[in-house]
């Protein structure tokens, strides 16, 4: 043992050492004045001395029983001495101080210094020691340089050993922060801002956009960008450089908003999708488009990073969505669908779980356009347990009498086959479907949705058709099931859609735009009763009761109201969303949100003016809607502890919407 005989183990027994010199010090003077006290002092000295060196004694012992456990652990061969290790070695007692160390420890991690008696934590922090007894291998730096420790556990302690691969991580720490990244650009709103501007508008701001970018890609980003066409742009980067745009949560988005059109109504904005940490530049690519897609279903003005394991980061996206006036896309869809239906031997429409009025009156509408103008079996799949439009239910029922609209679940089940058809409305999600068996069971599906696009989209469908500029999925149904074949909506379809569209747009108020109104007439023009519509909307008196109840505990936060239930009733659902939209009335609330509960989960049901984007705000607890009308669903969280966390999202969201505008 010939690194202990050239150190000795200094630890805490000096200064009990110098503790039991100052006694007898003391004792030799109080012998002058009372040999009791003498006695007594001079017997405490020195059973203090022969405990401290009795400990000192033990403590060796331990030491070198502990070294020699430690070679039969760590030496490849037997007769390599534990001294000789290139790599540095230090054994470390059960309490987290080195015994022993050998010469490459105190050369590389001391300096050359003295280390004993020190706790290993100074060279292994932030990691703890149970973190490297744990893992096969861990990370630490300390004096600049980058190590990787193990651990092996010996008979009285442990073994720790380090080893430097500070080049070898920083070949790694370039080489990903070097791997090329490809990114999409695309312009979210060119055609409405030529629109509403001046003639030569569309150079000035195309140019005005290519500059900004330009100088972004170029300056900030050091890659370069290439214009695929009007509009539509492609640049490539680097890791390290998405990573820094990242903290800077990409205010490129902010400087092509300053872009305005001649009128200064309207701004530009720009959606971009990253392909982030792909294998090749193809695959990276093919990341950014998809990226791209998943930026602008969600209403564009925003950045969608796609990274390993198919998840997505987004920044942006709190501006609101513009209307797209253009209609070729819904004959080109309408033409394509009626193909798709006309191949299947029959066609199921769901929508998404406790349905409402959009969701039954877009798949009504559908029906009717598949069942009349197409001549095809069809049905509804409705859980009759747990939708929130049993009286539209109810209502068409009684119109077509012996026509068998709606069928639950495990009829459809039953009867699918390989050539049906499932038309999912008013949702894209696969958490959120209906029928979630119906999905995976039917391969033949179509998706119409105007809900900003999440992550959990259902994939390869045979046509995905989402608007999220769109008031409704009603409205989306109203305009195909005009090109499929206008005269197949008979008044009580008409009023099932306008019922759905009356519901999302809150009585034409929300996100109304040009083409919700177009609709609307049409409907009108089939025979929609107003009337009857409005008698849809009706509320018991309890119900009336428990909404007053709720929005007169509200309590305003940034702007925001805030209502807790504590209890549960029949229509807690639907009194929970009508009291979201009165709060909408009062005085300086730009935001509601309604707490309820169900069973063990807290439910939330938010709405807005549009000066907040709600959707973005009940993401964090995955949830999802559009920007003014959202909804989420916390497992197993208490309300208070579900309203803390509603509060501490708000925080940061309102912050991010604040900086924006």
């Amino acid at each position: 043992m010939r690194g202990l005989r050239r150190r000795r183990i200094w630890t805490v027994s000096p200064l009990f050492y110098l503790m039991a010199a100052a006694m007898l010090v003391m004792a030799l003077v109080t012998y002058r004045y009372n040999k009791i006290a003498f006695a007594v002092e001079m017997t405490v000295s020195c059973l203090s001395i022969l405990a401290v060196t009795a400990s000192d004694f033990l403590f060796r012992r331990n030491v070198t029983s502990t070294v020699k456990t430690a070679k039969k652990v760590l030496t490849a061969e037997e007769e390599y001495a534990l001294e000789e290790f290139a790599l540095p070695v230090a054994v470390v007692a059960p309490a987290g101080d080195i015994v022993w160390a050998n010469e490459a420890f105190a050369a590389s991690l001391c300096g050359g210094g003295n280390f004993m008696g020190e706790n290993v934590l100074k060279y292994i922090y932030p990691k703890t020691f149970r973190q490297v007894m744990g893992e096969k291998g861990t990370a630490i730096a300390h004096g600049g340089r980058e190590y990787t420790v193990y651990g092996a556990r010996a008979e009285r302690g442990y073994i720790l050993y380090f080893v430097d691969d500070t080049y070898f991580k920083a070949i790694h720490k370039e080489y990903r922060e070097k791997r090329p990244v490809v990114c999409l650009a695309a312009r979210d709103n060119r055609e409405e801002l030529v629109r509403d501007s001046m003639g030569g508008e569309e150079a000035r701001s195309v140019g005005e956009v290519d500059t900004v970018l330009r100088n972004w890609v170029v300056g900030e980003l050091d890659g370069f960008v290439h214009r695929l066409s009007i509009g539509r742009y492609l640049f490539l980067t680097d890791e390290a450089h998405i990573e820094e745009a990242k903290s800077r949560r990409f205010q490129v988005l902010d400087e092509v908003r300053e872009i305005k059109s001649a009128n200064n109504k309207m701004s530009a904005t720009l959606s971009i999708g990253v392909g982030r940490g792909a294998e090749d530049l193809a695959e990276s690519e093919r990341w950014a488009r998809q990226a791209l897609d998943m930026a602008l279903g969600r209403g564009g003005d925003q950045v969608a990073v796609k990274q390993k394991g198919d998840t997505y980061e987004f920044f942006g996206g709190l501006s609101k969505g513009v209307e797209k006036r253009d209609k070729v896309r819904t004959r080109v869809i309408a033409a394509t669908l009626s193909d798709h239906i006309k191949s299947s031997d029959r066609v199921f429409i769901m929508g998404h779980k406790n349905s409402d009025l959009d969701c039954i009156g877009a798949a009504v509408g559908m029906w009717a356009a598949i069942r009349k103008g197409l001549e095809k079996q069809a049905s509804i799949v409705v859980n009759r347990n747990q939708t929130l439009a049993g009286a539209l239910i109810d209502s068409v029922e009684e119109s077509y009498g012996e026509e068998e609209l709606f069928i639950s679940p495990l009829e459809a089940l039953q009867t699918a086959t390989e050539r049906s058809l499932l038309i999912v409305v008013d949702t894209h999600s696969v958490n959120f479907v209906e029928s979630r068996e119906l999905l995976d069971r039917v391969p033949r599906t179509v998706v119409i949705d105007h809900h900003r696009m999440m992550v959990t989209h259902i994939k390869n469908a045979l046509i995905f058709y989402h608007e999220p500029y769109a008031s409704s999925a009603s409205e989306m149904v109203t305009e195909l099931a005009q090109y499929i074949k206008s005269s197949s909506i008979d008044p009580v379809d008409a009023q099932a859609l306008l019922a759905g569209i009356m519901l999302d747009t809150k009585n034409f108020v929300l996100k109304t735009g040009v083409r919700t109104f177009e609709a609307s007439a049409y409907l009108r023009r089939r025979g929609a009763d107003t009337v009857a519509v409005k008698k849809l909307f009706s509320n018991t008196l309890e119900t009336y009761k428990q909404k007053s109840q709720l929005v007169s505990g509200a309590e305003i936060y940034k702007g925001c109201a805030i209502a807790t239930s504590s209890w549960e009733f029949e229509d807690l659902r639907i009194a929970s969303a009508q009291a979201a939209d009165e709060l909408l009335s009062i005085q300086g609330v730009k935001a509601s949100f309604v707490l309820y509960r169900t069973g063990s989960d807290v439910n939330i049901s938010a709405r807005s003016l549009g000066d907040v984007n709600v959707q973005v705000i009940l993401e964090e607890f995955g949830g999802g809607g559009h920007f003014t009308m959202a909804g989420a669903q916390i497992k197993n969280m208490t309300m208070s502890d579900a309203r803390r966390a509603l509060i501490r999202a708000l925080d940061g969201k309102l912050a991010e919407m604040t900086a924006q505008n």
